[in-house]
């Protein structure tokens, strides 16, 4: 059930077009019993909605690793304070409540806290940009922070897990993300993978990049990926009991690939969510 604005659904899956937005926009699924849900919603009025309408045997909510009350500190768990919950406004708050809401309805729920989705299909272009500056070669401009903790999940990894679990009737709570690593193995992994052979990575120092402007993790004129001390926990959560539950993560390099052609379907040329522009990486290897 969707709006239907992101294009088809698979063969085989039928869709129940709808805008959550609407009051009884649910009411096409009202009183039938589905084996699995999978709630994706950052709206705790929608959670609500669905869990009083939709009725299922496994419930899954699919909330994320910025709930937690410290970002900074790494190798914590689920068991770390969170954000006090919140009905609207903050993203992580809002997930908080939300968590407590299919908690309350269904304490055998599976509670999935996604760590950084990558891959085919990202829409925030952040680990995309690296794959498509890569492949275009020459002098690309690097964070020097080859130490930073990062972790990632392919879409079609979680995804995969997600529908695994839902199958299996697991429960719980998971932080879901790839096993710990560093933002330089990731980089070099990348760059194995789909870099062009002239492409010569430029490390700057984070001070450098900070005082020309350059924005960390996200959003215009950034360097993707790259995070300040306050915010490397959320990338360098405790994933272990996730991979014992199943979650399998593919090879960075096969992601790497993936975002590449992603990349060129939508066109490298296109405005871009985030990263640099040529003109702006230009000024900066000057």
């Amino acid at each position: 059930m969707a709006r239907g604005s992101s294009g088809p659904v698979p063969d085989g899956a039928t869709l129940v077009v709808a805008d959550r937005d609407v009051p009884g926009s649910l009411d096409a699924l009202r009183g039938q019993r589905f084996d699995a849900v999978v709630e994706v919603a950052r709206s705790l009025p929608w959670v609500r909605e669905a869990l009083a309408v939709v009725d299922a045997a496994h419930r899954t909510f699919v909330s994320t690793v910025s709930v937690y009350a410290d970002p900074a500190t790494p190798g914590q768990g689920v068991d770390a304070p969170l954000l006090a919950p919140r009905e609207d406004g903050d993203y992580g708050a809002v997930k908080v409540a939300s968590e407590e809401a299919v908690r309350a309805a269904h304490p055998d729920a599976l509670i999935v806290r996604a760590g950084l989705i990558c891959g085919p299909g990202d829409l925030s272009d952040r680990f995309g940009y690296w794959p498509a500056r890569f492949a275009r070669g020459g002098r690309a401009v690097i964070p020097d922070a080859p130490d930073q903790p990062l972790q990632i999940v392919d879409v079609r990894d979680l995804a995969a897990w997600i529908v695994d679990a839902g199958e299996r009737g697991l429960g719980g709570t998971f932080d879901a993300s790839g096993p710990r690593t560093t933002l330089g193995a990731v980089l070099d992994a990348i760059a194995a993978a789909v870099g062009a052979p002239d492409l010569v990575p430029v490390p700057v120092a984070p001070a450098a990049l900070e005082a020309a402007g350059v924005a960390p993790w996200a959003g215009p004129r950034s360097l993707p990926l790259w995070l300040p001390a306050t915010h490397v926990g959320i990338v360098a959560r405790d994933t272990a009991p996730a991979a014992a539950a199943g979650l399998v993560c593919r090879p960075v390099a096969e992601t790497a690939r993936a975002a590449l052609a992603h990349e060129r379907a939508l066109g490298p040329d296109r405005p871009r969510q985030a990263g640099l522009d040529p003109a702006e990486e230009a000024t900066l290897v000057r």
